[in-house]
């Protein structure tokens, strides 16, 4: 029994939910258009190539929050879950989860996609546990803004650390699968750290380290 570690975006499901739930917003007229999918794309980029100002990002990605109403938001959100993620949710990764239920090991997803997105997408895999980019809510409505660190890159690390100092876990036999070289400070840390499906970056760092590399797609 052991704690066993999922990236969301592009390991457990075979997109991005950060850049989808923007392109949900730019094709339902949420936002606006032209300025919202432009520097959303770009946005994107600037994570592929390592290179993301996160509080940037979150000023932007968050900012359509705090411009409605939690109920609407929620209903949107049923929507996105509905079209957009059910369909590219992985077979492969249910049953490597379900590997490590059976195990016993307690489940853990790290996404760097907030929480407002991540949340139920998580909950579909049937996994408790969850640590994200926290929107911050207040008085019955998203502000906008973000509480405490973004859950990316180094910050993954932080807050893993945090939680496993208020749970009874700890990193013995860890296991951790993620596609993206922003979490190699994450895959460092881990005693199992596993490429799915990587990118360029992460598959050159997984093969100098000797590390498995696998695919659920």
């Amino acid at each position: 029994m052991s704690l066993a570690i999922f990236d969301l975006d592009n390991t457990l499901i075979a997109d991005d939910s950060d850049f989808l739930w923007g392109q949900f917003l730019v094709d339902r007229g949420i936002v606006d258009k032209d300025h919202y999918e432009q520097a959303n794309k770009k946005f994107y980029e600037d994570y592929k190539q390592g290179t993301l100002d996160i509080v940037e990002f979150l000023h932007f990605s968050l900012a359509p929050l705090a411009q409605h109403e939690a109920n609407q938001l929620y209903r949107w959100r049923e929507e996105f879950v509905d079209s957009l993620i059910k369909p590219i949710m992985l077979d492969a990764a249910r049953e490597l989860i379900d590997r490590h239920r059976q195990a016993g090991d307690t489940l853990l997803v790290i996404t760097a996609t907030n929480r407002f997105v991540t949340e139920p997408i998580v909950k579909l895999y049937g996994i408790d546990n969850l640590l994200a980019t926290t929107p911050e809510f207040k008085d019955g409505r998203y502000t906008g803004k973000f509480e405490g660190t973004p859950c990316f890159q180094q910050g993954k690390v932080d807050l893993l650390r945090d939680w496993l100092a208020e749970s009874a876990e700890t990193l013995e036999g860890s296991c951790f699968y993620s596609d993206s070289h922003n979490d190699l400070p994450l895959l460092n840390l881990v005693d199992r750290p596993v490429a799915v499906d990587p990118d360029e970056k992460l598959r050159q760092a997984a093969e100098l380290a000797n590390w498995p590399i696998i695919s659920l797609r």
